[in-house]
């Protein structure tokens, strides 16, 4: 009977053990899995943030392509335009003259 006690005991302490094992290893279970899931939205918010930053760069570059386009248009269609007074004056100026 003796024997069969300390038996109950030993298992009785085994199993106390085993639980508090348990318990620990969840809440360290618990601690990874919260550091993880900070980790992750940590990465999130820099990916966001660095999305955000690229469409900003794109969209100023964009614009000053943009402007740049409209500046070569301009300048292109004042030299046409140039060029095109150019040949009037010189029409003018052939009819002016007499032939010789």
């Amino acid at each position: 009977m003796r024997d069969q006690e300390e038996q109950s005991l030993k298992e009785a302490k085994r199993a106390g053990k085993r639980t508090t094992e348990e318990a620990e290893q969840l809440a360290k279970d618990q601690v990874r899995k919260k550091a993880y899931l900070i980790k992750e939205e940590a990465i999130e918010k820099a990916s966001k943030a660095s999305k955000t930053k690229r469409m900003e760069k794109l969209a100023a570059e964009e614009i000053g392509q943009s402007a740049k386009d409209q500046a070569r248009r301009d300048v292109s269609l004042a030299k046409e335009q140039a060029i095109a007074e150019a040949q009037e004056t010189r029409k003018l100026k052939a009819k002016k003259q007499p032939p010789q």
